[in-house]
């Protein structure tokens, strides 16, 4: 062990990495540096809900790599991502912070809130925890209820201002633009007809959750250039479309980009999306939104 580096640890799912998240990431980064340990964050996937009860039903903030690029983007020197399955789910308390938090990460420290429960059915808590910090020669920095309540923000709230459109409510939680990462896929090419061509992004994902359907101004880049430009997430019901897709038009911009990856940033939410008459009167409202986003990226908004 003596080759491990000393670690301050905080241990979650982190889904989102929303502000709240944040106010402890630079806890332990603070704790690391003048203590002369490594950061490091100890996240579990897939979500506990998914492997114990089968629920496929549920959508995560970020992709478990877009989760671990966001939380190294904060200066966490170490991103430990734990598969969870059955058998960790039934890990004793005191396996748990043996074999986890001191053989395999050289735990010096944790920090971690104050509701957090560990072991076989969620059986341990905070006071137990410190009783094995005696035990195995750690520190527990507990973060209290006035702490984490000084953030009143949660990857919940965060979620359901998505799935309402809300992506001003749900940037502002995360402190961050929410964002989607997914490769150009080929389309029916319907929006070339009419002046508005759309690269079809494809998310491998399926836990991803996919904000309410609509018009969105969104931001990327390609090649290091910034673009901005139009996502439209729904049925494209102007042309009788059933499935679900997530179409960008990127202004002032026209490359071949099948199977490129892009990361898009949803910046602010347009309209809903609706069935017009003809391509007509889509081609026509598109010029409209596109005014409309034009004007809110010239003010300056990010």
């Amino acid at each position: 062990m003596a080759d491990k580096p000393l670690k301050v640890t905080t241990i979650g799912t982190f889904d989102g990495v929303h502000i709240g998240h944040q106010k402890i990431l630079q806890r332990v980064q603070k704790l690391a540096e003048s203590q002369d340990y490594e950061s490091a964050v100890l996240t579990l996937f897939p979500h506990p809900r998914m492997v114990l009860f089968g629920d496929e039903s549920i959508k995560l903030l970020n992709t478990i790599d877009e989760r671990v690029e966001i939380l190294k983007s904060f200066g966490i020197k170490h991103v430990i991502v734990k598969e969870f399955t059955k058998q960790f789910a039934n890990l004793s308390a005191d396996d748990y912070v043996k074999d986890v938090l001191i053989d395999e990460l050289n735990s010096k420290r944790v920090v971690i809130g104050y509701d957090h429960h560990f072991g076989k059915g969620r059986s341990a808590n905070i006071t137990d925890l410190k009783a094995f910090s005696k035990l195995y020669d750690f520190e527990v920095e507990e973060i209290s209820a006035q702490d984490i309540e000084d953030v009143t923000v949660s990857s919940t709230k965060i979620r359901s201002a998505l799935e309402d459109g809300e992506v001003n409510v749900a940037n502002a939680y995360l402190g961050y633009n929410f964002f989607i990462t997914g490769s150009v896929i080929k389309g029916n090419k319907i929006g070339r007809t009419i002046d508005f061509p759309t690269a079809n992004i494809y998310i491998e994902e399926r836990y991803k959750l996919i904000p309410k359907d609509g018009v969105y101004v969104v931001r990327s880049k390609h090649n290091g250039t910034v673009l901005f430009g139009m996502m439209n997430i729904g049925t494209n019901p102007t042309v009788n479309g059933v499935s679900k897709s997530v179409e960008v038009h990127f202004f002032d911009f026209d490359q071949d980009i099948y199977g490129e990856t892009f990361k898009i940033e949803f910046l602010k939410r347009l309209r809903d999306e609706r069935k017009f008459e003809n391509l007509e009167a889509l081609k026509l409202q598109l010029k409209e939104d596109m005014k409309a986003a034009n004007l809110y990226i010239e003010e300056g908004h990010d």
